[in-house]
């Protein structure tokens, strides 16, 4: 693994790339503008990302795609078992422990956690509920690695300084706020609202609203 820093934008797009690879048979080989076809970039972008971690390609053919998808899970360390859990059990969170992208092999929620007494103790997906306060315990125990917070805003700085007391060194925060963590642990924010409006402002220059005309009296 290189010892320089790799832009964040490179990894997203090596998992765009893993993605897309796993369409294919194992014993395919597929040239650098053939996976940048299918993912929406050029054949230079896709040289220049893979290249920051080595050389992967047969010379004057492209890549097979088994070896490739065997180096991309190994670079985005998906080659070992992450323990998650997750904060928050309202429609979201619910949603969440229901969605199949959490039930790979790779990703396993291991435990989940409210504040609210009618849904501790219970389960969904099988995964106990349990009160917040037991984060910093569970965690350790469990085996767990990464956070994901889906409570309401007030709530989120709290549940996060716990995830940290409980040993994660990675967040995936949906709440709406800004949180503060120590350096050596990595926060993802996932802001739909504000997705959503960065959708609108784009959209809105390229679609005019219609006018609104008044009855005639």
């Amino acid at each position: 693994m290189p010892q320089f820093k790799i832009p964040e934008i490179t990894v997203e797009r090596l998992s765009i790339y893993l993605r897309a690879l796993r369409k294919f048979p194992p014993d395919r080989v597929l040239s650098s503008e053939e996976l940048a076809e299918m993912v929406g970039t050029t054949g230079g972008q896709v040289r220049k990302d893979l290249a920051y971690f080595g050389e992967f390609g047969i010379p004057g053919q492209g890549y097979r795609v088994k070896k490739l998808v065997e180096e991309l899970s190994r670079i985005l360390a998906l080659d070992r078992i992450w323990g998650l859990a997750l904060v928050g059990i309202g429609k979201l969170g619910t949603a969440l422990l229901t969605y199949p992208g959490l039930k790979r092999k790779e990703f396993k929620i291991r435990a989940a956690f409210d504040n609210d007494p009618t849904k501790i103790g219970t389960r969904v997906e099988n995964v106990l509920i349990r009160n917040t306060e037991e984060i910093p315990v569970v965690l350790p125990r469990l085996k767990i690695q990464i956070g994901i917070i889906t409570t309401p805003a007030e709530a989120a700085q709290d549940v996060a300084n716990k995830l940290i007391q409980g040993g994660v060194k990675g967040i995936l925060n949906f709440a709406p706020v800004r949180l503060m963590v120590p350096k050596e642990v990595k926060l993802k924010n996932v802001d739909l609202s504000m997705e959503l409006e960065t959708l609108s402002y784009f959209l809105s220059k390229h679609i005019k609203p219609k006018k609104v005309r008044g009855r005639r009296k």
